[in-house]
């Protein structure tokens, strides 16, 4: 999940696997695969971090080692 800035100010938390791509066109548009669409304050770089700041922190809490990580049992 992820944490996204309404244009009213308001927040918003949206399940970060359901965005299908992000638009700045010139306001930011999330497009879920659901086919919703969310208009939101925050610029589509800030969006990508966000999303990949939320699956480093998944992968970490199910043990999944960060990319290019090789454990000593791997060696």
């Amino acid at each position: 999940m992820i944490k996204v800035t309404r244009l009213n100010d308001t927040e918003l938390v949206i399940n970060a696997d359901l965005i299908e791509f992000v638009e700045a066109i010139p306001d930011t548009i999330i497009s879920l695969i659901t086919g919703k669409k969310i208009m939101v304050r925050n610029t589509p770089d800030e969006i990508i971090e966000r999303v990949a700041a939320f699956k480093r922190m998944s992968a970490r809490r199910a043990g999944i080692p960060a990319a290019g990580h090789i454990s000593e049992s791997d060696s």
